[in-house]
């Protein structure tokens, strides 16, 4: 494959054919293609030492205990919106 080629297939996004995936933004519903969203990985941790042991964690470590991580998509305008991400300055 030539070096003109070679650009071009950088720019698809990874893909050689086929329609790119889409994600569904988790704040607005909004479809969009997977590769223009922001991902945010948002989770519920305990930090209070009475209730980690209560739940089970092992007293001796100072480690919260994680029980939920979620992995979320944002569209670029949700993202602007809820300081994800910035704008950048030109």
């Amino acid at each position: 494959m030539d070096a003109c080629k070679q650009g071009i297939l950088k720019r698809m996004h990874g893909k050689e054919r086929g329609k790119e995936a889409l994600v569904t933004c988790t704040f607005c519903g909004r479809k969009v293609p997977k590769y223009k969203t922001f991902s945010v990985v948002r989770g519920f941790r305990i930090t209070d030492p009475l209730l980690k042991e209560e739940l089970g964690g092992q007293k001796g470590r100072g480690r919260p205990i994680s029980l939920m991580s979620s992995k979320m998509y944002a569209c670029p305008g949700c993202a602007r919106h809820r300081h994800i991400v910035r704008r950048k300055k030109r």
